[in-house]
């Protein structure tokens, strides 16, 4: 089950499917044992990233049962709906078949304070002792949810044991919750997203290391485990070698394209296919994104 000590890389896993735009399974097993063998130390499924959206409820259940029976690491499954009786109903599903926790996003229009409390009070209830991740990702959910706003979730919400921070500008909301902790309050496990755009200064702001599905994890496996020996130089060496495809990822609309692209080039996944509208290379982005990882090779070697 997972916990508060959660900590690492949880890589936001990527969802492959054939050509013809079906579930690719055999895709799964070899994307699993790539993020593994990077340096993962758990994985989250049917998050943004993994098109959920584009999913049905019985395609949702085979990737989360394929992903369970493939690896031992901790499983986190993106449970968020409009309707929280979707939520409940699979996380069971997503427990049932092993997973270490689920994740939840807040929904609807911008709220109040207090409605997103109590919403969040609601999600707890009906998880029961289920661990849950809180997702902040305004950017996309549109609802801003401050540093004691979230405080209170975790304080009422106990089996709410990590936040995926995502919001963006969010380093100082990174330095209130920490503070908090330092003062008294209950530590909640940190993992941060946005592609890994900001994971050096997350870092160094006190997270405990990265949510996110930049296609080459060993990055990120490297930042986290030399901010916490104390090798800061070191890890900004080694994220600034990434940076430019980081950045190259994270665009609107083509940033999935571009991190199935680069998956299927590196072995992990047979195809790039994505069934999001839009999320299509042309032949000079393919391009751009080969000279990207030419000159990103060149610069590790030379490190």
């Amino acid at each position: 089950m997972l916990d508060e000590s959660a900590a690492g890389v949880f890589t936001i896993a990527a969802t492959p499917f054939l050509p013809d735009g079906a579930l690719d399974l055999d895709s799964i097993d070899t994307m699993v044992d790539f993020y593994a063998d990077k340096g993962a130390t758990g994985l989250t499924i049917l998050g943004i990233m993994g098109e959920a959206g584009e999913l049905s409820a019985k395609e949702s259940e085979a990737v989360i049962q394929r992903v369970t029976a493939r690896t031992d690491l901790p499983v986190v499954v993106g449970v968020s709906s409009p309707r929280i009786e979707a939520v409940e109903r699979f996380s069971e599903i997503a427990m049932g078949h092993g997973a270490a926790g689920v994740m939840v996003a807040p929904q609807g229009t911008p709220r109040a304070d207090d409605e997103v409390i109590a919403y969040f009070g609601d999600v707890a209830k009906r998880l029961g002792e289920t661990s849950w991740v809180l997702q902040d990702f305004p950017l996309v959910t549109k609802i801003h949810i401050p540093a004691p706003v979230l405080r209170a979730i975790f304080d009422i919400c106990p089996n709410c044991v990590m936040l995926k921070h995502e919001d963006w500008p969010g380093l100082e909301k990174i330095s209130t919750l920490r503070q908090a902790e330092a003062e008294g309050a209950r530590k909640v496990s940190i993992l941060c997203g946005n592609g890994g755009q900001f994971l050096l200064e997350e870092m160094l702001r006190g997270v405990d290391g990265a949510m996110t599905g930049f296609a080459y994890p060993e990055m990120m496996r490297d930042v986290v485990s030399l901010c916490n020996s104390g090798d800061i130089e070191r890890a900004r060496d080694v994220f600034d070698a990434y940076l430019p495809l980081v950045r190259y990822e994270c665009q609107p609309g083509l940033g999935l394209a571009a991190r199935k692209y680069v998956l299927a080039k590196r072995g992990a996944i047979a195809h790039s296919k994505a069934r999001k509208a839009g999320a299509e290379l042309s032949p000079a982005a393919m391009a751009e994104i080969d000279t990207l990882i030419a000159r990103q090779e060149a610069r590790l070697s030379a490190l």
